[in-house]
């Protein structure tokens, strides 16, 4: 969990801009959905260097 939080932060999520419960819910909803995002780019762009390795290997 505090890898997690810290990655918010690090992409600038360590301030809530928005007031009260409403405002602070969606930041938080916001920020999850960044997360999720930024988490699947990072599995993809795996696997296309996985592919490309594998492409590389059957063909030396």
């Amino acid at each position: 969990m505090e890898s997690a939080i810290n990655a918010l932060e690090a992409h600038g999520l360590d301030l809530c801009p928005d007031h009260g419960l409403t405002g602070f819910k969606r930041y938080v909803a916001l920020a999850v959905v960044a997360r999720n995002v930024h988490r699947l780019g990072a599995i993809l762009l795996a696997a296309e260097v996985e592919q490309e390795r594998r492409r590389q290997r059957r063909a030396a």
